[in-house]
């Protein structure tokens, strides 16, 4: 569980792998194989995390609280048994926050690019 003095805005720039592992998970849990294809969904298949990376920078958010892995009751009967993750409410919250945050880098761009200021 994300701590009550976690503010979304310490963990940002999210990096990455991290965004887009975020990002899968926003639409609700999967194990750690879907989210490697999602991921590469996600960007186009311009972006491929190895299983390292995706366990290494799961851990960490699993650390920092942003997301959260599933108990075993939790996870519908599979034949397979495999370590689901799904997103806190502190990852959803850093999720919305990195968003914002390149939504306005890239208006800045934009302005630049055509000669303006911001």
């Amino acid at each position: 569980m994300d701590s009550p003095q976690s503010l979304p805005s310490q963990y940002l720039p999210l990096g990455e792998a991290a965004f887009y592992i975020l990002l899968s998970l926003g639409d609700g849990e999967k194990h750690g194989y879907a989210i490697l294809k999602d991921v590469q969904a996600l960007s186009d298949g311009a972006r491929r995390l190895s299983v390292s990376t995706l366990y290494e920078t799961l851990s960490r958010l699993l650390e920092q609280g942003m997301v959260e892995r599933l108990d075993a009751g939790e996870i519908p009967a599979s034949p397979r048994l495999r370590k689901v993750y799904r997103l806190s409410r502190l990852g959803r919250h850093a999720l919305e926050a990195e968003t914002q945050r390149m939504q306005h880098l890239v208006e800045q761009a934009r302005v630049r690019l055509a000669g303006g200021e911001p």
